[in-house]
């Protein structure tokens, strides 16, 4: 049962686009542009997302995204990375059909790096097909969430830790740099317990070799709603991003999105 109406959005356009700066691997501060294109719901229905909040129903046709990046671009500064991030995953062909991708690729082939999102379970021929085709580098972003036994198999992420960790090597075996998004506090955690979880994702992600972690503290949402949540603070996030960076094994980002 849908718990609230969705926004309405334009297919024909991206419902966002700007740029932010961010640290990058070399250690300077550049801009990043950043667009969230228009298309279809992500198939995993997980419980702690709100992103399905900016998604249709039905698949866009052939060139709807890769316009909407196209006429996006002609809005932004000149900037040396983008994130292209899609509500869902970028291999996902209900939501980007595969021939916008490789448009996509032909619009930005003048960027340093390209930063997409994904659920592990679609990493596969396509993904690596697009980075062979692609001349920036490309980074890819996967939710982890959270290595908590108890709580990632309650989230409806449809993914473990082995899918996890099986796409991670399969991307730095195509030479592909791997970014974890890794949940403060999420549903039925305790504040202790939040941070403690937040931490062991972050060694978990650091072992198997993702080079980026962004630490989000969870939000509240609609579909959130119904079950055993609380906000985490920004005391927590501090801490556990400290954490992150004490290890010297990569970035470690803590997002402040919406933050008062």
């Amino acid at each position: 049962m849908r718990l609230t109406v969705k926004n309405k959005l334009d297919v024909k356009k991206a419902y966002g686009a700007f740029s932010e700066p961010e640290l990058t691997r070399s250690g300077t501060i550049d801009d990043h542009n950043i667009i969230l294109t228009t298309n279809k719901e992500c198939p995993f229905k997980c419980v702690m997302c709100d992103l399905w909040q900016n998604t249709l129903d039905y698949t866009v046709d052939i060139g709807a995204v890769a316009k909407q990046v196209r006429d996006a671009l002609d809005t932004l500064p000149k900037a040396k990375h983008i994130k292209l991030y899609n509500a869902g995953s970028f291999f996902d062909r209900q939501s980007i059909p595969k021939q916008d991708t490789f448009d996509i690729a032909d619009e930005i082939q003048e960027y340093e790096t390209v930063i997409v999102e994904a659920h592990p379970k679609l990493i596969s021929a396509g993904c690596f097909q697009f980075a062979e085709y692609l001349a920036p580098q490309l980074d890819v972003a996967m939710g982890l969430e959270t290595v908590d036994p108890e709580v990632l198999p309650r989230l409806n992420k449809n993914m473990t830790l082995d899918d996890f960790e099986r796409a991670t090597t399969e991307m730095l075996e195509h030479g592909i740099f791997v970014r974890a998004f890794i949940l403060l506090r999420a549903p039925w955690q305790s504040e202790e317990s939040g941070k403690h979880w937040a931490k062991e994702s972050i060694d978990f992600a650091h072992s198997i070799g993702v080079e980026c972690c962004t630490v989000i503290p969870l939000r509240p949402n609609p579909r959130i709603g119904l079950t055993d949540f609380e906000p985490s603070t920004p005391e927590s996030l501090e801490e556990v991003v400290n954490y992150g960076l004490s290890k010297n094994k990569g970035r470690v980002f803590g997002d402040t999105w919406d933050a008062k």
